[in-house]
């Protein structure tokens, strides 16, 4: 079982920064492919960046490759959203998601989900 928390979300003026965290229980969490998927009101949860168990591989949606950047700390225990260049059209609640079968976009695919993080980007 592994139990996922995440943090780091707030409101923030558009241009600006913000790094999400999402630290994971359990010793088990460097055999884990880690995601970040978000969900705006009125829309179904969307895919955002994967990173393999090692880091050594990631992917990103479209609309956000250049802007954020997926890493992890294994010896932490904690995945890390940076978000840079935001826009409006980001505001959404940022979920973190473990994935035993690897690195995927696809929300079905992912074993355990936080409970997510507010993220709010004004004009």
């Amino acid at each position: 079982q592994v139990q996922l928390v995440e943090s780091g979300g707030g409101l923030v003026q558009a241009g600006g920064s913000l790094r999400l965290s999402c630290t994971a229980s359990g010793r088990t969490f460097s055999s884990y492919a880690m995601g970040w998927f978000r969900q705006a009101p009125g829309k179904e949860r969307a895919f955002v960046a994967s990173i393999t168990w090692s880091g050594e591989s990631t992917s990103y949606t479209g609309s956000v490759k250049g802007r954020f950047t997926i890493s992890r700390e294994n010896a932490k225990n904690t995945v890390y959203l940076q978000m840079n260049s935001l826009k409006p059209e980001d505001t959404a609640v940022y979920y973190c998601a473990a994935a035993r079968r690897g690195m995927t976009g696809n929300a079905f695919t992912y074993d355990y989900w936080g409970q997510g993080t507010q993220v709010t980007v004004s004009s």
